[in-house]
This record gives C-alpha cells, sequence and structure tokens, in this order.
C-alpha cells in the first residue's frame, strides 16, 4: 500500500472513519441502551442499593463511580502508553489493542447481571478504557493526518461520522427491543435480551468498521529498540516537559485550563443524561420509557450533526474561543432548565439543544487545542496531556456529581451544580489570548 500524503482526501477520510466505527460506544453503551439495560435490571428486581465495603450504595451513584475510576485509570495509562508508542514509533498497534479491548468488553456486556454486579461492572469497567484509551493515539493523528487550515473541519466531519453511523445502528437495536419476536427473541424479558445481544452487535461493528481506519493509518517508523523501566516512565516524563512548555505559550495553557473546568462539565452531563431520564422523567409505564430514552438520543445524535456543521462555521467567522464562550453559557442556560424538567416533551426538547452543543464542543475544542499546538513533531505527548486533562477532569466531574446524588438523593441537584463548572469556564476562556 502506498503511503497517503498528509492532508489528502482519502487519509482524512479514513482518520474521521473511525468515529464511524467507534461511536456506537458512545451511543449504545454509554448513552442509550445500558442505562436503560441497567435500570430495567434494579427495576425488575426491585433491589435499589447495593453493598460496597460495607456500605450501601444507590444504582446511580455507583456506576457513577465505577465510571470514574475507570477515567482514573485512563488518565494514568495515557501518558504511559503514549511514551511507548513514540519510542517503539508504532502508536497504531497500541489504538488497535484499545478498539480490541473496548469492543470485546462490549460483547462482554451480554453477560451482566446483578447476580455477579462486580464482575459486570469490571466488564463495563474495561469497555469504557477500551473506547477512551483508543481515542488518546486516535485524536493525537489529527495533526499529523491534516494541516491547520483543514483541522476544524476535518474533526467537525469526524464527529458528524460518528452520529450518523452509530444512529444507524441505534435503531437497529430500538427495533430489536421494541419488537423482539421479529428477531426470534420471545420470553418475559425479551426486551432485556435483546438489550443483550445489541451489545454484542456494537462490539462486531466497532472492531468491523474500524479495519479502514487501521488500513490506510500510518504506523510510523519501525523500531527494533527494546522497552526498558526508562521508556515505560518516559510518558510521564515527556507530560512534564508539555507542562513546563505551557510557561512558553500562554494562549495554550490558558485554553488547557478552561478546557479542564468545562469539559469536566460536558462529559458528565453526557455520561448521566440517560441515567438522569431514566429515573427522573414521568414516562408512564416501562415500553414508553424505553421508547422515549432512546428517541432523546437519537434526537440528540441527529441535531449534534447540525451542531458541528454550525459550529464549524461560528469558529471561522467569528473565532474558537468566542464560540467556545456563547456554548459554554448555552450549558448554564441547559442545566438550569434541566432541574426543573420532568415530562417527556420538556425532556425532548432539552435533549435537542444538548445535541446542537454537543458536538460543538467536542470537535471545536479538539481541533482548537490542535491549532494552538507549538511546531513539533511530537503530537502524541501533546494529545495525550490533552487526554490527561479530559479523564481527570471527567474523574473529578463524575465523583462531584455521585457525592451530590448519593448525599441529596437526587439526580436534580446534582445536575444543577455543574453550572458552576460552566460559568468558571466562561471566565477562563475570556482570559485566552485571541491571536492564533
Amino acid at each position: 500500500m502506498a503511503k497517503l500524503e498528509k492532508g489528502s482526501l482519502k487519509l482524512r477520510n479514513a482518520w474521521a472513519f473511525y468515529d464511524w466505527a467507534n461511536s456506537v460506544y458512545s451511543l449504545v453503551i454509554a448513552s442509550a441502551v445500558f442505562p436503560i439495560f441497567y435500570g430495567a435490571l434494579f427495576s425488575k428486581t426491585g433491589i435499589e442499593t447495593v453493598s460496597v465495603f460495607g456500605s450501601q450504595i444507590r444504582s446511580t451513584p455507583l456506576i457513577t463511580y465505577t465510571t470514574a475510576a475507570a477515567f482514573l485509570v485512563v488518565a494514568f495509562l495515557s501518558p504511559l502508553l503514549s511514551g511507548i508508542a513514540d519510542y517503539v514509533g508504532n502508536k497504531k498497534k497500541f489504538m488497535k489493542f484499545f478498539c480490541y479491548l473496548g469492543a470485546l468488553s462490549c460483547m462482554g456486556l451480554y453477560f451482566f447481571s446483578l447476580e455477579n454486579i462486580y464482575l459486570s461492572l469490571f466488564t463495563y469497567f474495561l469497555a469504557l478504557v477500551g473506547f477512551w484509551g483508543s481515542l488518546v493515539f486516535y485524536n493525537s493523528y489529527l495533526p499529523d493526518v491534516a494541516f491547520k487550515e483543514q483541522q476544524d473541519s476535518l474533526s467537525a466531519k469526524g464527529f458528524s461520522l460518528g452520529y450518523i453511523g452509530s444512529v444507524f445502528l441505534l435503531l437497529f437495536n430500538l427495533v430489536m427491543v421494541l419488537k423482539p419476536e421479529l428477531f426470534g427473541i420471545s420470553g418475559a424479558d425479551a426486551s432485556i435480551q435483546a438489550m443483550k445481544i445489541s451489545f454484542v452487535t456494537v462490539g462486531i461493528w466497532w472492531i468491523g468498521f474500524s479495519q479502514y481506519s487501521f488500513y490506510y493509518l500510518p504506523s510510523g517508523a519501525r523500531s527494533s529498540k527494546k522497552v526498558n523501566k526508562d521508556v515505560i516512565l518516559n510518558g510521564f516524563r515527556e507530560l512534564k516537559q508539555v507542562q513546563q512548555s505551557l510557561s512558553e505559550n500562554l494562549q495554550l495553557k490558558r485554553f488547557l485550563i478552561a478546557f479542564f473546568v468545562y469539559s469536566m462539565a460536558v462529559q458528565t452531563v453526557m455520561l448521566v443524561a440517560t441515567y438522569f431520564g431514566e429515573q427522573e422523567i414521568n414516562w408512564g409505564d416501562p415500553d414508553k420509557k424505553t421508547l422515549g430514552l432512546i428517541s432523546s438520543i437519537l434526537i440528540i445524535q441527529l441535531v449534534a450533526v447540525l451542531g458541528s456543521f454550525l459550529t464549524s462555521k461560528a469558529s471561522s467567522r467569528f473565532g474558537n474561543i468566542s464560540t467556545l464562550i456563547f456554548i459554554n453559557c448555552v450549558w448554564v442556560v441547559l442545566c438550569v432548565a434541566a432541574y426543573f424538567v420532568t415530562q417527556p416533551l420538556e425532556f425532548y426538547i432539552t435533549a435537542a439543544f444538548v445535541g446542537l452543543v454537543m458536538g460543538g464542543i467536542q470537535a471545536l475544542s479538539r481541533s482548537t487545542y490542535s491549532k494552538f499546538l507549538p511546531d513539533t513533531k511530537d503530537t502524541t505527548s501533546y494529545f495525550s496531556f490533552y487526554d490527561v486533562a479530559e479523564k481527570i477532569g471527567i474523574v473529578l466531574g463524575m465523583l462531584v456529581y455521585g457525592f451530590v446524588d448519593q448525599i441529596t438523593g437526587s439526580m436534580r441537584n446534582a445536575i444543577l451544580f455543574l453550572v458552576l463548572f460552566f460559568i468558571v469556564g466562561v471566565i477562563l476562556l475570556l482570559r485566552v489570548p485571541r491571536k492564533y
């Protein structure tokens, strides 16, 4: 296979197509079917709390803390593995490893049960580690495959492909869950069985479609060097060097601090939205709840495609930072509004606005960071730093959210608390120099 030139259409498409492959995890596992499945398991058995280390924890804080623990592991592994990848010169191998780990773990969720809750949560844990671990290396490819003037549109294209592709699989899963008899699934728990099968389809989709990206993405220079202790710790040294270099790049430093704060809230909202809808909205009956929640996620995904496009256009006209400030202000309004949402129609409307700003803030944050990077071939280290900042932010956000949920007994209070992070994010973005 001939090596594709940086900036070529085929190479950019191959990079963006990985979003098509892996976004089914974000939609089906993290956002839609798994949260419904998880809530249904507890509702069916009448169990409200689980004993963990002698303490009783409600189902939603339990999954929140598990999610936070997984992100903490990813935050630790990212610099470790990026250092090794830089040394051996083949980050595609690491991207593949995490891709397969995540996809196979998604398939393993077929066996999720309350009887084996710890092993089941560990499988969920591994799926999350696999997904986010692969993104460390995927994101670091962006400045390798596209020139600066291409990065905003390519980043948005990746997210858009992810939203569209994952919707196709979710629609298939939705039909399977609501009409399991059409697929030969019968019995009292046919819908739950269909949800389990949907987890398997995620793994198959993810592995299958990722092959196109893996075929065209460059591997880097191969090396016969042996990995030793110094190499393993090299990633952390590189992070320290990146941190030190921030003192010479005020624009990048201030943006990263702002990103750390507002991303903490954005990712938390995205990870808990369906759990919120499952518990806090008056759906009427289980079938309406399932249809309503998945429909809400579909609304978010479809509107997010438009959101990514509009954000890309807005950034080219008003600048990246100004656009990000506006989006953060919209998030403030949405969190306040969510506190008062109780009915399905209200939830649908809120979901539509979440979709509009969700895709935009993710794509624009990634491309803004890429633009602010100094001229360097060591993009993996800089994106590892970016990912570590994001993951630690998610850990803190999920822990705060789970703590507020646990002590107040309401997810509404936890959502409202996140407003503080968006407000601080706006203040910090205002301090970022605008020239780039």
